[in-house]
C-alpha cells in the first residue's frame, strides 16, 4: 500500500536584475506547472502517492534549479501536513480571506 506524501520547497531567489527575475519566474512556474501549489509566499507542496512519486518528482526538481538561490525540500507524510497549524493574524477588510486548498479522494 502506497502512502501519500507530500514536498515542500522553500526558496529564496535573488530577483534585483531582469535576467535573475526571469529565472525566478521560470522556477516558480515550473513548481505550478508540476503540480504544485502555493502554500505561502515562496513556499509550494505537492502531494505524492507513494515514495516512488516523491524520487521522481525530487529529481525533476532538481534538473530544474536555477543556477542561483537557497531551494530546500522537505518531504513528511500525510498525517504529518495534516497537522500543520495555520496562525493567522487579524484581517482588515482590505485583506482577502484566507483559502485553504484541499484534496479530496472519492
Amino acid at each position: 500500500m502506497n502512502k501519500f506524501m507530500r514536498i515542500l520547497i522553500f526558496f529564496d531567489l535573488p530577483v534585483k536584475t531582469k535576467s535573475q527575475r526571469r529565472e525566478a519566474t521560470r522556477f516558480r512556474n515550473f513548481l505550478l506547472n508540476d503540480g504544485y501549489h502555493m502554500l505561502q509566499y515562496s513556499v509550494y507542496a505537492r502531494i505524492c502517492n507513494g515514495t516512488d512519486a516523491v524520487e521522481k518528482h525530487k529529481a525533476r526538481v532538481k534538473r530544474a534549479l536555477p543556477d542561483n538561490g537557497a531551494i530546500r525540500m522537505m518531504v513528511i507524510t500525510e498525517k504529518q501536513f495534516e497537522a500543520i497549524d495555520i496562525l493567522l493574524g487579524n484581517f482588515s477588510e482590505a485583506d482577502q480571506p484566507f483559502q485553504n486548498e484541499q484534496l479530496t479522494i472519492f
